[in-house]
């Protein structure tokens, strides 16, 4: 019995700490976006454009580059969670130009490290006068 009083108030405080917590984020009808793990180069424009999709959904949630930056980053895998746990491991870091703090520089690295090279290739060609 005395089990089971311990095992009722752990589920009683659970379900109270859950109910005060808001939602992460609001993205009706929207799934997650796909794991990125860099074995298939042409996926990382899906990543980005299924995470600039929730952006959008919900501006609110997403208003800094920063929160942005760390939802993105929390669906690569593999050699691209690799890659991010260095800048991972200073989240405190508050320089603007920081990958963590910029959705423009992390969109940028992810397409340069880890996109279709060819297409990149095209790109650089199509820079040059």
């Amino acid at each position: 019995m005395h089990q089971m009083t311990k095992i009722m108030a752990n589920i009683q405080a659970a379900s109270s700490f859950e109910a005060s917590r808001p939602p992460a984020f609001n993205t009706p009808c929207m799934e997650a976006p796909e794991v990125f793990d860099r074995t298939h180069p042409f996926k990382v424009r899906s990543l980005i454009q299924s995470c600039q999709c929730i952006f959008y959904n919900d501006l609110e949630s997403f208003s800094k580059d920063r929160k942005k930056v760390l939802y993105t980053t929390s669906f690569l895998i593999g050699r691209a969670e690799k890659w991010i746990e260095r800048y991972l491991s200073n989240l405190t870091y508050q320089d603007p130009n920081y990958l963590l703090n910029s959705w423009t520089l992390l969109e940028y690295k992810l397409f340069t490290l880890f996109g279709d090279p060819k297409k990149l290739e095209k790109l650089r060609q199509s820079w040059i006068p």
